[in-house]
């Protein structure tokens, strides 16, 4: 493996930080504070905020807001379809501050008021009509809205830098291993053999239909 001669780290919260920078400026008029942007793996959900997460240990005082990505998502979707999740929950961090607070994960009508005014169209289904508050919501790019606009001209002098999650697409491909070897057994002599699950396998000896285990 190749030495690195930068730091991924630095990259990626780097081109994170200048985004979110740039999203606060041209969509809330830097009225957010800054926040700890942070990578999770949380279940199916492309990302989630979290209003006074964190504290300093040297400073208990300074306390810090926290928006997290899943970076197993990363592969399958667009820069900008990522920035508009980071967008989403930074529609949540000016609630929690700015508007009236809402239970835990909620999606209320000004989080929704807020959200169309940034040009993302909220929805639980994850297409056009469907219900815009509740506990689950996603969203939708307004192709002619306002945060369509500001990340196609960030991304074209910016591109962004995120480092996608590998062990999502590496348990796709064992998963398929696992399904092509199915492990089958003769319940009289203990022949083995292997197959895909859907197999009919019979003992050439025995004549009788042999068991299948997963292994």
């Amino acid at each position: 493996m190749k030495t690195k001669t930068f730091s991924p780290t630095a990259l990626t919260y780097t081109s994170l930080n200048n985004v979110y920078e740039c999203l606060n400026r041209e969509l809330f008029s830097g009225s957010l504070p800054p926040c700890l942007i942070t990578m999770q793996r949380h279940s199916s959900a492309y990302g989630f905020f979290s209003g006074d997460r964190f504290a300093n240990t040297s400073n208990p005082e300074d306390v810090a807001d926290e928006i997290a990505l899943n970076p197993v998502h990363f592969a399958g979707r667009k820069p900008a379809q990522v920035l508009s999740t980071l967008v989403h929950e930074m529609t949540h961090l000016w609630q929690h501050h700015y508007g009236d607070r809402p239970r835990k994960s909620y999606h209320n009508k000004q989080w929704v008021a807020k959200m169309r005014e940034i040009g993302l169209i909220p929805t639980d289904t994850g297409e056009i009509g469907g219900k815009e508050t509740g506990q689950k919501v996603s969203h939708l790019i307004d192709e002619h809205g306002r945060f369509a606009k500001v990340v196609t001209a960030f991304l074209q002098k910016h591109p962004a830098i995120l480092y996608q999650d590998q062990s999502s697409e590496n348990d796709v491909i064992r998963k398929k291993k696992a399904a092509s070897k199915t492990k089958y057994t003769c319940p009289s002599c203990g022949l083995n053999a292997w197959a895909k699950p859907e197999a009919s396998l019979v003992c050439g000896d025995c004549k009788k239909r042999m068991r299948y285990e997963n292994i």
